[in-house]
């Protein structure tokens, strides 16, 4: 009984920790919950506005809010005394909370402004041809499979295939909360190791792939686009042959002619809908660079474009002589490469995140 109190003590600290970094966020809902039981505030112009807020609010504290109920009840569950029964309950619910806070603690290290955002990502291989092309597209499928495993949608915005195999360049968004919080730190030069099974001598090859991670900006009034500013361009997809390949100029690439940034869309049949593709990542693209100008820092969101090669890489996944995956930053690894291959990456990323905390 003496250890099961000293649990649910170390249970009500670690709440009251949480409850400390998230106390603006909580007495703002409460200020809006009050004014929203007002009939003035109906007739407020910025009614909507503060509604949107106050489920904001809630959505985010709900993780919060949920171990506090628990570890209420769980205190009522120990004032009924020590009856066998009672006493196994309480230890079942004990360890569930205390499993169940590191998960909520871990949540609200998501705490960059655009970290709640969707991802959009871009793939491209280094030097090395057909090898490279080929892990640019194997790191394209793990990330989408650890989206699935994270009940994410993804879309495609640009995909060009490599001349025989793999992928020349890929962009995609991964959609869910948090979604650039989890991945912000997937940005960098990723290193392969393997016998090339395009090697008929059956040689060790090294390849390398860049990755590139941004948030969705969807607020277009942080960045001022004029169209004047913009050459659009029209071009076929270059979608490979078949009954799929388009027959009109539907694919489209965007410059912002001040700043020379491209972005382009083609994996759309409309070309409106290619279009507004390569609007959503040119403001992204543009909301970044106006933020680096304003905080005087020439790197990109990700941190300063490093070569595709030797000495630049955040990670390695060996394959041969030995199967390891490793983090170069955080010194995280593992030797289930198969595992990582189909999206089980949580580790690093978490690794990663924690480094900020």
């Amino acid at each position: 009984m003496k250890e099961l109190i000293g649990a649910i003590g170390k249970i009500e600290r670690q709440v009251e920790e949480i409850e400390k970094g998230l106390i603006e966020k909580i007495k703002r809902k409460e200020t809006l919950e009050k004014e929203e039981t007002l009939s003035s505030f109906w007739d407020s112009p910025n009614a909507g506005k503060k509604i949107k807020e106050l489920k904001d609010l809630r959505d985010f504290l709900s993780p919060y809010l949920k171990v506090l109920k628990e570890k209420d009840e769980l205190k009522d569950l120990l004032s009924l005394g020590e009856d066998p029964e009672i006493l196994d309950e309480l230890n079942k619910k004990k360890d569930n909370l205390l499993r169940e806070i590191e998960e909520v603690k871990f949540l609200y290290a998501f705490s960059g402004k655009h970290d709640k955002d969707n991802a959009i990502i871009s793939i491209h291989p280094g030097a090395g041809g057909t090898e490279s092309c080929d892990w640019a597209a194997m790191l394209f499928r793990m990330y989408l499979r650890w989206a699935e495993t994270k009940g994410y949608k993804t879309r495609i915005l640009d995909l060009l295939a490599g001349d025989e195999t793999g992928i020349s360049s890929v962009v995609f968004i991964i959609e869910g909360r948090n979604a650039y919080g989890w991945l912000k730190g997937e940005k960098g030069i990723h290193r392969l190791v393997r016998i090339s099974p395009f090697d008929a001598n059956k040689r060790r090859h090294t390849s390398f792939a860049s990755v590139f991670v941004m948030p969705e900006i969807t607020d277009p009034i942080e960045v001022d686009i004029k169209d004047e500013d913009l050459k659009i361009d029209t071009f076929r997809s270059s979608a490979p042959g078949g009954q799929h390949v388009q027959k009109t100029e539907s694919a489209i690439r965007i410059t912002h002619i001040p700043t020379g940034i491209v972005v382009s869309s083609q994996n759309e049949r409309s070309q409106h809908q290619n279009k507004a593709n390569a609007l959503k990542v040119l403001y992204s693209r543009l909301y970044e660079y106006y933020e680096e100008k304003r905080q005087e820092d020439l790197q990109k969101i990700g941190g300063e474009k490093k070569a595709i090669g030797w000495g630049s890489q955040i990670r390695s996944y060996v394959f041969c002589p030995y199967t390891m995956v490793k983090d170069h930053r955080t010194g995280e690894e593992t030797g289930n490469i198969k595992g990582v291959m189909d999206g089980e990456i949580d580790c690093f990323l978490k690794a990663e995140l924690l480094l900020g905390i």
